[in-house]
């Protein structure tokens, strides 16, 4: 169908929620709980276990028996508990990353504990309204001097007594988390279930239609988008094609022209692959160091080629990096793990 579509249901499975975009895939949650106990967004009390010297970061004792690793040490030391929120998903054998500056996310309101004041989305133009969001956010955290709030452009076409009762609600789940730091590792707020998540990130713009039940993912065509997915082959059109593999120590592109040989085949090719990859790392749930093999084309392009990944990245939430090429012509991405890689989820990769 045309327009934006939210799938909510279940695939391999497992509980899931899929975004399509005029009916293609453009986003996809699923519960890894079989995988991990903690899954990005879970809120756990820690404790710290080893501080890396000269790397400026600290391992932290997990529950679950699970190991996590902070990046900021500052005023940290061993045998201290510590309020930690997962921000990512680890590899095999490596701690799982964690940050301390936590927030609690509906879909009209995100508290931050940490960082006061109250904010309001610039995409909210009206100014009556967006003083409106500012007065109900000053009421309600009146005394709470250590809490701050983002209103979401979301809350702009809700009704306000359900951004009220959102809002509240989230203050209450802060304070007590935030009240229960001291103690032995233990999770203290779990990942949101696919549903959850998929409204709390995808509710703005509204979308066009929401498909909710258990056979929703065959309906909509999302089951055979997200199977097409464990294939590290997928098409770029006019005969292209790409590879995606991903190993240990990185992820490898290979874009291939296929059988057209004309002078313009492998910027065409190139360009259709750059305008696809962040959606594709993202639907698959690679990062890390990626490495792109793109065709054969004329140095000249590479400007070209640079400004078409820079605007299919843009919009990422996922923290990335554009590197550049190396002497041997290969081009370098670093994009942050935030997510499981699918096929290890279903089953296909060995953890």
């Amino acid at each position: 169908m045309k327009g934006r579509q939210i799938v909510l249901g279940e695939v391999f499975g497992r509980e899931a929620a899929a975004l399509m975009q005029d009916g293609q895939l453009d986003d996809l949650i699923i519960d890894t709980g079989h995988l991990t106990p903690l899954g990005p967004g879970a809120v756990c009390r820690a404790r710290v276990d080893r501080l890396v010297k000269g790397q400026g970061g600290v391992f932290l004792r997990l529950p679950e028996g699970e190991s996590g690793y902070l990046r900021d040490r500052s005023g940290l030391r061993e045998g201290q508990s510590v309020l930690v929120q997962v921000s990512g998903s680890a590899e095999d054998g490596k701690a799982i990353p964690v940050s301390s500056r936590i927030s609690f996310r509906g879909r009209h309101v995100i508290v931050t504990p940490g960082m006061p004041g109250i904010n309001v989305s610039r995409r909210i133009k009206d100014e009556m309204l967006r003083q409106t969001l500012q007065d109900l956010g000053t009421a309600a955290t009146e005394g709470m001097q250590d809490l701050g709030l983002v209103f979401r452009s979301a809350a702009a076409s809700a009704d306000p007594d359900e951004v009220a009762e959102e809002l509240n609600g989230l203050l209450e789940l802060a304070q007590n988390v935030l009240a229960d730091r001291d103690g032995q590792p233990e999770l203290l707020l779990d990942s949101p279930e696919p549903a959850v998540a998929a409204w709390n990130d995808w509710a703005e713009p509204e979308p066009d239609s929401v498909e909710d039940g258990p056979n929703a993912f065959e309906l909509t065509g999302a089951t055979d988008a997200v199977e097409s997915l464990l294939s590290t082959r997928f098409d770029l059109g006019g005969g292209a094609w790409a590879e995606i593999e991903s190993m240990r120590a990185l992820v490898a592109v290979d874009v291939n022209t296929g059988s057209d040989h004309s002078p313009a085949a492998g910027l065409k090719a190139n360009i259709a692959l750059a305008r696809d990859l962040a959606r594709q790392l993202r639907l698959r749930g690679l990062g890390g160091q990626v490495v792109v093999d793109f065709a054969p084309m004329p140095k000249r392009d590479r400007g070209t080629l640079e400004q078409v990944l820079r605007a299919a990245f843009k919009a990422e939430s996922s923290e990335t990096v554009l590197i550049g090429w190396t002497a041997m012509g290969l081009f370098e991405i670093s994009r942050k793990r935030d997510r499981l890689p699918l096929r290890r989820i279903v089953g296909m990769e060995a953890r």
